[in-house]
């Protein structure tokens, strides 16, 4: 796991070696010094639309013709199975599969021309998570601290955590594909910018958090102990030039105890809080419950949340993500229409619903997206398969214009026809809904500067 629990595990153990503290110090690789990080911090800082952003990944890659992008008038095998209907807002067409998420779509803004080149999953999902594109498209690509940190750790690095409550939280999966997907986590930012990382089903009915529960017999003078001989060895004149990253564990430290004792942070994941209605309005799956969390943690004050729909890419049957070619005798039609567009319907209609009663929508922004979509034509084993090259992602709340299309796709729904707009645009947009210049810096181990995002921020979509 990331996030606290990390550190928690290690408070178990009898005793620190300084070998153990400086290998695990090492991992934090801040490579970051006061100068630079006050260079980048620096006038980033702008008008911010939006408190919170709720990230709602689609790990797989949806089809944007069975679900907000549907083409009538295409011949029978790019158009599918499902009839367009209309939807809430005049003039714009969902699939007939999608009826509540259509009741809602006067507060959505749909994107229909995301695009970009990368076709495999570790890449795409890499750009999607991140807002940059990976140096190759392939299947192989591994964490490294070459690559850019999740968008959340971003949000962290420049707008410090509010008291006992995390930035960045992610949860309920680490997605994957053969090997873990990059760009979900801090990389070179440094482990203090990582998520708050949840890795348990929020469905299921014993669902806790071991990270905000101290374990037998430990107290909480013992950890205090603990934070005191962190900053002992510091002090050595010998371990001087590895003073940063011993800080660096010890401010990790520091934020995993504010996490075990913050009194919000335990109300905000005990979701037995909730009345049973409203749990079974989002649906009791781990999707939806993990939707509901995701909305009681932006009442507490977390600032950017990660939740991922499924661990695996899926398109073998009810379980798993968007990934529909249709192999191993699933044709996608029956995956779709009986798993993943009635939990689609079910969960995010209600999440805006919900975000919009309790007067959050407005300064939350919920955004909805995979790593790709799916190719226009149907293929020969009745699915789709991966189409980067045009798909759609929705929006919802933080001041964007609801009812809203922005960007033509062609009539088979495979090229954008008007307004192109890639993953790196999208991150700068979100940056900037959060008050962030999407132009500011970090800077990597070898202390060069790299801008947050290289994107444009979508001011038409805003109302």
């Amino acid at each position: 796991m990331l996030g606290p629990s990390f550190a928690c595990a290690d408070f178990q153990k009898s005793r620190w070696t300084r070998r153990q503290l400086l290998q695990v110090g090492g991992l934090t690789t801040l490579g970051l010094s006061l100068p630079s990080w006050l260079r980048a911090a620096a006038n980033t800082r702008k008008q911010a639309r939006v408190e919170a952003v709720i990230f709602l990944h689609q790990w797989g890659g949806p089809s944007h013709l069975d679900t907000v992008d549907p083409k009538p008038n295409a011949p029978a095998e790019v158009r599918g199975e499902f009839r367009a209907v209309p939807t809430s807002a005049p003039g714009v067409m969902f699939t007939d599969q999608l009826p509540r998420l259509g009741k809602v779509a006067n507060r959505l803004c749909v994107i229909r021309t995301m695009t970009h080149r990368m076709k495999n999953h570790n890449s795409a999902g890499y750009y999607s998570l991140t807002g940059h594109a990976p140096p190759t498209d392939d299947q192989r690509l591994r964490d490294s601290l070459d690559l850019f940190p999740a968008y959340g750790s971003v949000v962290d690095y420049f707008l410090p955590a509010k008291p006992g409550v995390p930035t960045f939280v992610a949860f309920p999966h680490v997605i994957a594909d053969g090997s873990v997907t990059p760009g979900q986590h801090a990389s070179f930012l440094g482990r203090k910018h990582d998520p708050f990382f949840v890795g348990q089903d929020p469905n299921r009915p014993d669902f806790r958090l071991p990270e905000l529960t101290l374990p037998a017999g430990l107290t909480l003078e013992r950890l205090e102990d603990r934070r005191q001989v962190l900053r002992l060895i510091d002090q050595q004149r010998q371990l001087l030039e590895y003073s940063a990253t011993a800080r660096g564990m010890d401010e990790y430290y520091q934020r995993a105890v504010a996490l075990l004792t913050s009194p919000k942070v335990r109300e905000a994941f005990d979701l037995s809080k909730e009345p049973a209605s409203v749990r079974d309005r989002y649906g009791r799956t781990t999707y939806g419950q993990s939707c509901l969390l995701a909305r009681r943690l932006v009442e507490v004050g977390v600032r950017f949340i990660n939740v991922y729909f499924s661990a695996n890419i899926g398109g073998q049957g009810n379980t798993g993500g968007w990934d529909t070619h249709g192999f191993n005798g699933n044709p996608m039609y029956p995956i779709l229409k009986g798993y993943l567009l009635p939990i689609t319907d079910q969960t995010l209609p209600t999440l805006i619903e919900d975000l919009e009663s309790r007067g959050l929508l407005k300064t939350t922004l919920v955004v909805w997206a995979g790593e790709f979509g799916r190719t226009p034509r149907i293929n020969n084993n009745a699915g789709r398969d991966h189409w980067p090259e045009c798909y759609s992602v929705i929006l919802a709340g933080g001041g964007v214009k609801g009812g809203f299309v922005y960007g033509v796709s062609d009539r088979y729904g495979a090229w954008p026809s008007a307004n192109p707009v890639k993953p790196d645009d999208l991150a700068a947009t979100m940056f900037a809904a959060l008050g962030l210049d999407p132009h500011a810096e970090v800077y990597d181990p070898l202390n060069r500067p790299l801008t947050i995002s290289t994107g444009r921020v979508i001011e038409e979509i805003f109302a």
